[in-house]
């Protein structure tokens, strides 16, 4: 091997090691006509619906799905978000119902420790949407941007059935074993997520954050095991947006505004949620992205400040809720001598 070729191999091997390319070429067509009929169709609500599919198919093509069981799961996140995007105007009502939003998408591992994926991917299109199509415009706008997403979201579900479709094999859908085992210990981490959630969807909602989405997608995120766990999730998280945001910012400032750009910059960020085999390199990847995006579309004043924080904002309401339940447990597991001391 010539020596000038070597760099040039090794970024090959790398590119394969992270990249998950049968996942990155699916959600490529199940989401590039998406992006394509924004284009033609300049209609903002249909970049909307990018993730909505890209929601459907990340536990579709994890799980090995039938299309069933897909068209479910779609029903379960549309109904989600309307009701969240309906209440949003009663805040109270609204916290309180994300909250329970977060409590079930963790719940549901009650009946199998793999449908926590189809509970997250319920949860985070819902409460992504329900905040994203209101800010910022009237009530009767959102509304009309929010009839255009639930009547073109059929075609985001057929795309994806299509695909489990035509990856269909004998051996796909095992009866009762596609989820797995059911979780023993699921009340703590359904718990703790609940109280994440109503944590930062209430300073969201007190402080009237913009993307506060994000503060409370990241809330939820962080809760992934013990105190431990969620602590090293919350580093890949900071990681990656004080490393992606600027480097995104930073790649707009020599660029000019363009819709072309912003359409790809949008399909490049929604891709990053199925495309990476390492979460920092997506979740940091997903963060150039976005504002690359921002800059294509000349509001990128503020957005690092933005995405940083609300990420590290909804880290913190994470881990205090898994400090909060992990402590609570053990005090309850001492006073009673018979019980299991596990752990979140």
């Amino acid at each position: 091997m010539s020596p000038s070729y070597q760099p040039i191999a090794r970024l090959q091997d790398l590119l394969r090691q992270e990249i998950k390319h049968h996942e990155l070429l699916r959600a490529i067509v199940v989401i590039g006509p998406l992006v394509a009929a924004y284009v033609v169709l300049r209609e903002p609500a249909l970049l909307n619906l990018g993730l909505i599919a890209i929601s459907l198919l990340i536990p579709a093509l994890k799980l090995r799905l039938p299309p069933r069981a897909v068209a479910l799961h779609y029903l379960v996140i549309l109904v989600t978000f309307g009701v969240l995007f309906l209440v949003a105007p009663i805040k109270p009502l609204f916290v309180a119902l994300t909250a329970l939003a977060g409590f079930l998408a963790v719940a549901v591992t009650r009946y199998g420790e793999a449908l926590r994926t189809l509970g997250n991917w319920v949860f985070i299109p819902a409460v992504y949407l329900a905040c994203e199509v209101r800010e910022g415009i009237s009530a009767p706008e959102a509304l009309r941007h929010a009839g255009i997403i639930v009547a073109a979201s059929p075609l985001a579900l057929a795309l994806v059935c299509a695909i489990r479709l035509r990856d269909r094999r004998p051996d796909d859908y095992p009866a009762s074993s596609r989820f797995g085992a059911a979780a023993q210990q699921w009340f703590l981490p359904a718990a703790a997520t609940a109280i994440a959630v109503f944590a930062a969807a209430a300073l969201v909602e007190l402080l009237d954050l913009k993307q506060g989405q994000w503060v409370m997608w990241s809330a939820a995120s962080v809760v992934v095991g013990d105190l431990s766990a969620s602590s090293g999730k919350l580093k890949q998280r900071a990681m990656g947006a004080l490393v992606g945001v600027p480097l995104g910012l930073l790649a707009g400032i020599a660029l000019p505004q363009s819709r072309i750009g912003y359409s790809l910059a949008i399909l490049a960020a929604t891709l990053t949620l199925i495309s990476f085999s390492r979460y920092v390199i997506g979740f940091g990847s997903r963060c150039f992205f976005i504002a690359l995006a921002a800059a294509f579309a000349g509001g990128a004043s503020g957005i690092a400040e933005e995405r940083i924080a609300n990420v590290l904002i909804g880290g913190v309401f994470g881990l205090l809720a898994v400090a909060l339940t992990d402590l609570v447990w053990q005090r309850v597991a001492r006073k009673q001598p018979g019980q299991p001391q596990a752990r979140l």
